[in-house]
């Protein structure tokens, strides 16, 4: 086994580990579960972004690496800005904002050669964020006018960001581009439409599984 596979190994391994830590935590209403959540969160990114560079393919081109580190490091900063002790909403959408930019030029970098699969993710984020993305734009603006513009912003690029994915061709990619919006979508709902009872855990769920799309996107 070399170096590169022991650590995405590891990385892996601790990427279980703190996902379903963080995934308890959001089950749980103990005291505990604050303290579980604000280390396991950060933790999972970082150790899904670690497997992202040690697991890729020894073809990957130099730009997708280096824009897959911006990305996860940029989902790090957003995932710190989101925890309920820093609560920092614009910040941490900026962040993500911006990570979603970095994972689209990942996707370029890799190759765009099924132009066809991206119009179909065109017509689906058409059609399910339309009506949607409308609920969760009044609901931003209703709550907090200050919010209603970044979230306009949010879901225009993170749309975009799956359109690409999909227009890789990667299954790795398609899947996890998919994930992020549905978790964005599932995290929009909940905080400016209507909260459901899992809805805080699904969140983290299919964000974990988007994250571990875009790494595998890396090994070809």
């Amino acid at each position: 086994m070399s170096a590169a596979d022991t650590v995405a190994l590891g990385a892996g391994i601790a990427a279980a580990a703190a996902a379903l830590a963080n995934w308890w935590s959001r089950l749980e209403r103990a005291r505990a579960a604050g303290r579980v959540e604000l280390v396991s969160k950060p933790l999972a990114t970082i150790a899904i972004g670690t497997f992202a560079v040690a697991s890729a393919a020894d073809d990957v081109p130099t730009a997708a690496l280096v824009a897959a580190v911006v990305g996860f490091v940029l989902c790090l900063v957003g995932d710190v800005a989101l925890l309920p002790t820093v609560d920092r909403f614009v910040p941490g959408l900026t962040s993500f904002l911006a990570g979603h930019l970095a994972f689209v030029v990942m996707f370029v970098a890799l190759g765009l050669d099924r132009w066809w699969l991206g119009a179909i993710a065109l017509v689906g984020v058409a059609v399910v964020g339309g009506r949607g993305g409308r609920t969760v734009r009044r609901g931003a603006r209703e709550r907090d006018p200050a919010r209603a513009a970044p979230v306009a912003a949010y879901l225009a690029v993170i749309s975009s960001m799956a359109v690409v994915g999909w227009a890789s061709g990667n299954p790795a990619a398609i899947i996890g581009s998919s994930l992020f919006v549905l978790s964005d979508s599932i995290l929009g709902w909940r905080l400016f439409v209507r909260a459901g009872r899992f809805a805080a855990l699904a969140v983290m769920v299919t964000y974990h599984g988007a994250l571990l799309g875009l790494a595998l996107t890396l090994a070809g």
